[in-house]
């Protein structure tokens, strides 16, 4: 079995006399995350210029790098993938045409402070605004360090009637903000409280923490964390350099407490727009436990334009994917659209063409063949119990589906003009 690099951090000058104690404690880290200019020339070579740009950047943008994450930056390359996504550089101030504050409409589709309810099923429960790390390609920059706080107790109960009142919600996200940045008594009242609600099908959790501060994944977290089961936590490699000894390790005991581990990409320019980085990065994630799950192209959150690659870059690197490799390693590139429009599909084609009784299809080889549909084509839906009793729990409650299940005949947007001619 391949052995990951476990980094000397004493290597750093800044943290050479460090206890180890201290260090692989989570809370000694998120005290000496580090924020300013003079500490971080401790830690990595910074010339005028880019003193300057960073003094620039820092007037608009906090920065915060936990010790373990700067003692796995790359030192002396200007363009480290490791340090890209860390150190601040001027192109955050560049403000492209299309960026938003709140690309995804988050705060606009929320019912209730800190919670988005987008999805027919399932909500996003914004925890806190503190991360570890402020990460440069965040697309909840517009929150995350300038209001470092975690939800009130009082929000999170509001938070908690809303979902208790819906009983079509089935699903609850944890996300923030960074979660695992509370403490595991705080963190276990919001997920207790959420498991006593008994339309609550699942908790799923969102972290960079495995990433930038895997010391936080303590036993104690995960003995927690696996009282509530099911308990889906879902994290963010972007680069096989950032998969290390401890990050290994982190990953495993979660998975060694009975958590399921998925792993969310973000596409970005020169740090992982290569089909090889990408195969290699999943290969790895699957090598500690982390089941690929989506490759993000990049938000139009304001200041990170400079990481946006072509949608197209993300068709290539799952056609360079699929086929080439386990369907394991194969995540869902998607675009999680502007104005609340949620996750969308991007993929490449594999259906050529096709006729009443043939579709033709390409594999990943460009091999065309074709399929035959048999002669009767028509399901016979709506037979067995769980159509006939489960009343409107697994009917579509909107979109397109209900088009195809016959409970509408058409969908058409608000505000039609010709619903308005006199």
């Amino acid at each position: 079995m391949k052995e990951y690099k476990r980094h000397d951090y004493r290597e750093i000058e800044l943290y050479k006399d460090v206890p180890e104690e201290d260090w692989n404690n989570w809370k000694w880290q998120l005290r000496n995350v580090v924020t300013d200019i003079d500490t971080l020339k401790k830690i990595m070579p910074i010339d005028e210029s880019m003193e300057q740009d960073l003094e620039k950047c820092l007037e608009k943008f906090t920065m915060a790098i936990t010790p373990y994450y700067a003692s796995i930056m790359e030192k002396d390359y200007p363009r480290g993938v490791v340090r890209l996504q860390a150190v601040p550089t001027i192109n955050e101030l560049h403000v492209a045409a299309d960026d938003q504050d709140d690309p995804l409409h988050e705060d606009v589709d929320s019912p209730v402070p800190g919670l988005t309810h987008r999805y027919p099923d399932r909500v996003l429960l914004l925890v806190t605004h503190i991360c570890s790390m402020n990460c440069r390609h965040c697309t909840r920059r517009r929150m995350v360090g300038d209001h470092d706080t975690h939800l009130t107790r009082e929000s999170i109960d509001k938070c908690i009637d809303y979902i208790r009142e819906h009983k079509e919600i089935r699903d609850v996200l944890l996300s923030g903000g960074d979660p695992f940045t509370l403490t595991d008594d705080s963190l276990e009242y919001v997920i207790s409280k959420v498991r006593e609600i008994e339309h609550v099908e699942i908790i799923r959790i969102g972290s960079r923490t495995p990433v930038v501060m895997p010391q936080r994944i303590t036993d104690d977290l995960c003995n927690m964390l696996k009282k509530y089961h099911p308990i889906y936590v879902n994290t963010h490699f972007n680069h096989p350099d950032e998969i290390t000894a401890d990050s290994k390790e982190a990953c495993e005991r979660l998975a060694n407490a009975g958590i399921q581990m998925g792993n969310q990409t973000v596409l970005l320019r020169d740090v992982n727009d290569c089909p090889n980085i990408m195969k290699k990065l999943m290969h790895e994630l699957l090598r500690i436990r982390v089941k690929p799950y989506y490759i993000y192209q990049c938000d139009l959150s304001v200041g990170i334009s400079h990481f946006r690659t072509s949608i197209t870059k993300g068709m290539e690197i799952i056609e360079n994917l699929r086929g080439h490799t386990t369907g394991m390693a194969v995540p869902t590139f998607v675009v999680d659209a502007p104005g609340g429009g949620g996750k969308i599909p991007v993929m490449p084609n594999y259906l050529l063409s096709q006729s009443d009784r043939r579709f033709a299809l390409r594999n990943y080889e460009g091999v065309i063949t074709t399929y035959t549909q048999p002669e009767e084509v028509f399901s016979n839906c709506g037979r067995c119990n769980i159509c006939k009793e489960s009343d409107k729990q697994y009917k579509p409650l909107d979109g397109v589906a209900k088009l195809l299940s016959g409970e509408k005949l058409y969908l058409e947007p608000a505000n039609l003009k010709r619903r308005k001619r006199d």
